[in-house]
């Protein structure tokens, strides 16, 4: 297994200076410092007085192998903790979880603890790893501070979707610590630009097709593979068009994502952009029939059944297939039964040039999940690959198609 893909690029000799503050997800942190440490960082921490309630100091210092750093001097010998020599110090400071009230004073320039003073310090790259409650994420004021942190230069790992401390459901989970150690290495050890000059057009995540203006038809599709593959090419240097159904996911980095709803929104979209494309990976669940009619108004309960008419929709991959061109064209197949042969057949129907397989039927592959259990098929054979995440599984894909390339 090429170890590019299993771990992230070292940060032998990194000095990273890690900071928590008051938040629930504190307890990532420890796993968050473990991972740098193995990548060969040296870190040192910085905590606000409420982080202590959530994570012992002793806790981080034993990870961190550096003593933590909380007031800005030691009251027992008044040693001073600088908050100059910390930012002079750091390669990067990642300041995960960042809560809503430490945003908001990073923007407005507030002061008022040693997290807060070195950041104004730092003359190193900063990153924010968000981490609050759905609505205090959503809410105006947070997305203001973040644009005005964006526009200052603060790298923003964006949150997760997922159940949260709140018992509710949705945006603001601290991203996984693997997630927010391969945002600190692609800024401090950037990647060979082997895609640079290259174009491609990946589609991901699910189609909805309407009923009537309440309900409406769709699948159980994340975008979490078509997403990790976009953010793989553009982490090699490609520019990437991404047309993505609706989906919880932020957009990759470096990505241009054009939002679209139903089949025939993405066929258009996808059609229109594979034009200019060097390739394309059809990794969307998009439906294979739409209602011939869509009511205006809501579908009303009757006494007996209803019967909904469908039509066929545009085979996307068929039509770039046709247009293909000498462009290279990947596509997915997601199977239940006889899955070898129904990948074989619509590798042939479709003209790809490989095809990548999942059985809903493997442990751990298929819809919402993390991970990925895929068949690489092509007209010269097959290659069964192990479990793996999903972003593994896009770095995979991402070498075959440099192979292709070349």
């Amino acid at each position: 297994m090429d170890s590019r893909h299993t771990t992230c690029p070292s940060l032998q000799g990194r000095h990273i200076l890690l900071g928590i503050t008051g938040s629930i997800a504190a307890y990532k942190a420890a796993v968050l410092c473990r991972l740098l440490k193995t990548a060969g960082a040296e870190v040192r921490v910085v905590m606000t007085p409420l982080a202590k309630q959530f994570i012992t100091p002793l806790t981080m210092a034993t990870l961190a192998k550096n003593p933590i750093l909380v007031e800005f001097f030691d009251p027992e010998n008044g040693a001073w903790n600088s908050h100059v020599s910390l930012g002079e110090w750091a390669d990067c400071y990642l300041i995960a979880p960042a809560t809503a009230n430490t945003l908001a004073k990073m923007a407005t320039g507030v002061a008022d603890n040693l997290l807060l003073t070195t950041y104004l310090s730092a003359r190193c790259p900063v990153v924010v790893a968000p981490a609050m409650d759905l609505d205090m994420f959503a809410h105006p004021a947070t997305q203001a501070n973040l644009a005005t942190l964006r526009s200052r230069g603060v790298r923003v790992v964006e949150p997760e979707a997922g159940e949260l401390a709140s018992g509710l459901t949705g945006k603001g989970r601290l991203a996984e610590p693997e997630h927010i150690v391969e945002a600190v290495t692609r800024l401090l050890v950037p990647t060979a630009k082997s895609l640079e000059g290259r174009h491609f057009l990946v589609t991901a995540g699910a189609t909805i097709e309407a009923i009537d203006p309440v309900r409406f038809i769709s699948n159980h599709s994340s975008g979490k593979m078509g997403y990790a593959i976009a953010g793989e090419l553009a982490a090699r240097g490609a520019r990437v068009t991404l047309v993505s159904g609706r989906t919880a996911l932020a957009c990759p980095e470096g990505v241009e994502r054009v939002d679209v709803l139903s089949a025939e929104e993405m066929y258009r979209a996808a059609t229109e952009a594979f034009a200019a494309c060097d390739g394309a990976v059809m990794c969307a669940a998009v439906a294979d029939y739409t209602p011939e009619q869509v009511s205006a108004t809501k579908l009303r309960k009757g006494d007996g059944e209803l019967v909904i008419r469908l039509r066929r929709t545009h085979d996307i991959a068929a039509e770039l297939g046709a247009r293909k061109e000498g462009r290279l064209l990947v596509g997915f197949a997601l199977e239940t039964d006889d899955e070898e042969a129904h990948a074989e057949q619509k590798l042939a129907r479709k003209h790809f040039d490989f095809i990548v397989l999942n059985s809903l039927r493997d442990a751990g592959a298929g819809f919402r999940g993390d991970t990925n259990k895929v068949t690489f098929i092509d007209r010269t054979g097959r290659e069964p690959l192990p479990l793996l995440t999903k972003r593994e599984v896009a770095g995979r894909i991402v070498d075959r198609i440099e192979k292709l390339l070349k």
